[in-house]
């Protein structure tokens, strides 16, 4: 488990969103902290074993200028043609920033946006928030949630990542809000030509707890096919999860899978995953949602 750590400065009630890359024979996890009052920022921490993320210390990004503000939901990847680390993330808009180690998070670069200015439809449809990079030969795509339903995407040619993208596009869309939420994942299936999104979800079929749906498509623009379409037969839910003693949490809320490597390709291992998640105790009043007490579990499937 990764747990709220709070200091003089930040009195953390939330820890969760996370990214999570193994390098150099560290796990290096970036992830949205919340504070009383609703104070969002970013944290860091770092341990070589599973054993040693219960008590592995934090750094506060809001140390690093230009992070003290509003940022959350972070992505951390390498991205192999300019032999850099991205950290992307919302800050409002989709934002970025580069650094030559991940292990230093007093480094990384002041945060740009990808867009010079939002595409004027994104306020028209509900916003855009939750951003993902995933790259093939050719282009990098940007997909993003609006939490109204919609699914979107925008792509830019890898030599000119991190700018040139093009207006966003709609993936997919449901007519029930919550069933096409946020915390939208996409990975390539390792050896094979097939793509993986994952999207958060709730709905009836899981009594309105989170849980996640999920999609294969032959290449990154599609067509996207469902694997797992409602809560009774979920990719990752409490239908499906084990847990070792008393279950800690109701909801399989925003995570990222372990990868088979850290670079933009997004490649993940598919004869066994390893899922880091957020979650929060059963019997939580959720009525504020910035004082939800999420804390993070990773998940391995048998």
């Amino acid at each position: 488990m990764i747990v709220p750590n709070a200091d003089a400065k930040h009195d953390l009630v939330a820890v969760k969103d996370p990214t999570i890359v193994r390098f150099n024979d560290r796990w290096h996890v970036y992830a949205s902290s919340v504070a009383k009052g609703g104070i969002y920022g970013m944290v860091y921490t770092s341990f070589a074993d599973w054993s040693e993320a219960p008590k592995a210390s934090f750094y506060y990004m809001d140390k690093t200028p230009g992070f003290n503000t509003y940022v959350a939901a972070p992505q951390l990847f390498y991205f192999a043609p300019q032999k850099t680390w991205y950290l992307v993330f919302q800050s409002g808009p989709p934002m970025f920033s580069t650094a030559p180690d991940p292990s230093d998070p007093s480094k990384w670069a002041a945060p740009q946006p990808f867009f010079p200015k939002p595409p004027e439809f994104i306020e028209k449809t509900g916003g855009w928030l939750d951003f993902w990079v995933i790259c093939d030969e050719a282009y990098c795509h940007l997909f993003f949630s609006n939490d109204h339903g919609r699914f979107y995407k925008s792509k830019t040619p890898i030599d000119k990542f991190p700018r040139g993208f093009d207006t966003p596009v709609v993936v997919m869309e449901d007519p029930e809000a919550g069933r096409l939420f946020e915390a939208c994942n996409v990975y390539k299936m390792n050896g094979t030509n097939t793509y993986l999104a994952l999207v958060e979800a709730f709905d009836k079929t899981s009594n309105f707890r989170r849980y996640f749906r999920s999609w294969t498509a032959p290449s990154l623009e599609g067509p996207w096919t469902v694997m797992h379409d409602n809560a009774t037969a979920p990719f990752v839910g409490k239908e499906n999860v084990i847990f070792e003693g008393a279950p800690w949490s109701d909801d399989i809320s925003h995570g990222e899978l372990i990868r088979a490597g850290y670079d933009q390709t997004m490649v993940i291992d598919g004869g066994k995953f390893q899922y880091l998640y957020q979650g929060f105790a059963p019997g939580t009043n959720t009525s504020d949602y910035n004082g939800i007490p999420w804390q993070l579990g990773l998940l391995t499937s048998k």
